[in-house]
């Protein structure tokens, strides 16, 4: 038990460091987070940030550079134009596409942030969790439903937002979660929603978080899905029981940066 404690100890040190060294400022130019960090509103961070995590497939590099195509095509000024477009401000959006995020998916997206923020404020409501929540995982599955509510939606954007009633890792979505509600003052996250608690995110489980992950001996699992992101969650809460996410920062440097756990794959995750 006490080489136990020690290791565990000894762990939390070694990733506590890595989580000072990547939470900075620095680490915001080369990531999609980059995006909603071009805003001040929180509206537009909001959607900026929606659509760059969704976004968020493939190389970095590429998926900025679409990120930055696509809100150049909403003028910059993502909040006003989902409110006020006319159907000639939509043409350029036909020309948009980024792997599988095509026209009718874009098209779609607008359509249904257009309706939901006539009617509210800020997306956090449509993410909300309930009492008893331990995890952010009913108000992802909520989100979903009501994303897909309008009587319209097409069925092949449904891939672009999975949820945890499918078994899918939504290791986007939770990025998106953390972005919206960590609250550090360390720059990265922005900590604008305040009603989601920073113990109810997941750990967005990538490729590169799971393999690390992984080596650590922090998923056992041999598959990737919600119950592994789960798996790691709940482990990373032994580290920080109010924060565990904050860990993500770690484990993705340590996987992309510093290519730990090289030698030792992930698999194929079920997005």
């Amino acid at each position: 038990m006490a080489k136990k404690t020690q290791r565990l100890l000894d762990l939390k040190d070694f990733l506590d460091e890595k989580v000072s060294r990547y939470n900075q400022p620095g680490f915001i130019a080369n990531d999609p987070i980059s995006i909603p960090h071009l805003f001040r509103k929180k509206q537009d961070i909001e959607i900026a940030g929606l659509f760059a995590a969704v976004l968020a497939w493939g190389q970095r590099v590429t998926i900025i550079r679409k990120c930055h195509e696509l809100m150049n095509m909403m003028d910059n000024a993502p909040h006003q134009f989902v409110l006020g477009h006319s159907k000639k401000d939509l043409k350029p959006l036909l020309e948009f596409k980024h792997r599988t995020f095509n026209t009718v998916d874009t098209l779609y997206f607008i359509e249904w942030l257009k309706w939901f923020y006539k009617k509210n404020e800020s997306l956090e409501s449509a993410f909300a969790t309930l009492p008893g929540d331990d995890t952010i995982e009913g108000g992802l599955n909520r989100f979903r439903d009501l994303f897909f509510s309008l009587k319209d939606s097409p069925q092949r954007t449904r891939k672009h937002i999975p949820s945890p009633e499918r078994n899918a890792t939504c290791k986007r979505m939770s990025m998106y979660l953390r972005w919206m509600v960590r609250s550090d003052g360390q720059g990265v996250d922005f900590g604008i929603w305040k009603n989601i608690s920073m113990a109810q995110l997941v750990c967005p489980c990538d490729l590169h978080v799971d393999r690390v992950a992984r080596h650590l001996k922090f998923i056992t699992r041999k598959q990737t899905d919600w119950q592994t992101a789960l798996e790691l969650t709940k482990n990373l809460r032994r580290l920080d029981p109010k924060d565990p996410v904050k860990y993500d920062f770690a484990l993705f440097g340590l996987g992309i940066e510093e290519k730990f756990g090289k030698e030792k794959q992930g698999v194929r995750s079920k997005e």
